[in-house]
């Protein structure tokens, strides 16, 4: 919960007040009671004492005085509430690493059907692109609601070279803004969110950018960036060995420039080391790139609840002593 007014909570103070000069004035009673000694006398003024009841018309009142007091500051918390337009470029990684099969039945097997399934469960207000990068990013999709032509697109996705993964950001980035602004100038969109999720299997390897450098300017264009580092450390592919052979070539994922990468830009990093873990990634980024998130300030309902409770404990005083705290 956080406050649009947080100064008027000092107000607080009042309530911390009226309950230490509550507990003094209960004290000088019973201190009076004391110095009174004839007892006899005493039970025949007071046939039934009122005991804990008593506390309750003041104990409302000091709730009542809380609950307006916080009603002032404005409180406000955070409601999530569904997506009805968004633009979402996928940026997927088409190196030569992504035959590795330590990903069954390989890694871009896998992150084709993952990325699938993530396209068709997207709301239909959202537009969707597709970002193939390798020795470079290339466009396969601009940004469509026909999501038919994305998955054809992600079908076509073959692994070969390099890994751009810098430029892979850079050019989603950009197209994902400049799709936006298209659409405003046509008068077919307000000012939608656009959000990039980047698959990749290995460390960045070529390209114009640095993957960081990158991420500045989905910074700079207020685009959150979400990271899928995909594979594992034992991954592996075949190469030749420079004379005519071939070897064997490790090709781990980059988990940490990818995290530094979505840290950065205000987006999730995950790691997926398997399909079925690969799966449950798109579905939580689904999860997060399908909702925004509201402030709703509750101010009604504190000063409603104090009202409420200043007219019980009235009520109760009224009720058990004839008379208003």
């Amino acid at each position: 919960m956080s406050f649009a007014w947080p100064i008027a909570l000092s107000g607080l103070a009042l309530v911390a007040l009226a309950l230490i000069a509550y507990v003094a004035v209960q004290r000088r009673r019973r201190k009076y009671v004391v110095r009174f000694t004839n007892f006899d006398l005493l039970e025949n003024i007071v046939a039934d004492s009122p005991r804990w009841r008593r506390h309750i018309p003041a104990a409302l009142a000091l709730l009542a005085l809380t609950a307006l007091v916080v009603g002032m500051a404005r409180p406000q918390v955070s409601v999530a509430v569904a997506r009805e337009a968004a633009t979402v470029i996928l940026a997927m990684d088409s190196s030569g690493s992504m035959t590795a099969t330590d990903v069954s039945p390989d890694r871009m097997s896998a992150a084709r059907e993952a990325a699938s399934s993530f396209v068709e469960d997207l709301p239909q207000g959202f537009r969707v692109g597709v970002v193939s990068f390798s020795n470079e990013a290339d466009v396969v999709v601009p940004p469509t609601a026909d999501r038919d032509e994305a998955l054809r697109g992600l079908s076509a996705l073959r692994a070969d070279n390099g890994t751009a993964l810098g430029d892979a950001i850079a050019r989603s980035v950009d197209l994902g803004v400049t799709s936006l602004d298209e659409q405003i100038a046509a008068a077919e969109a307000d000012d939608t969110p656009v959000v990039v999720l980047v698959l990749s299997d290995g460390a960045n390897t070529t390209g114009d950018y640095e993957p960081l450098e990158a991420a500045q300017q989905a910074v700079d264009a207020n685009v959150p960036v979400y990271t899928v580092a995909l594979g594992t450390d034992e991954g592996t592919v075949q190469g030749p060995d420079g004379y005519g052979g071939m070897r064997t070539i490790r090709v781990p994922p980059d988990p940490e420039t990818l995290s530094q990468v979505a840290e950065l830009t205000g987006g999730t990093f995950f790691e997926a080391a398997d399909e079925d873990a690969l799966r449950s990634v798109y579905d939580e980024i689904g999860s997060q790139v399908g909702v925004d998130h509201e402030q709703k300030e509750l101010t009604v309902v504190f000063t409603a609840a104090g009202a409420i409770l200043l007219l019980l404990g009235g009520a109760l005083s009224t009720l058990w002593f004839g008379r208003i705290p």
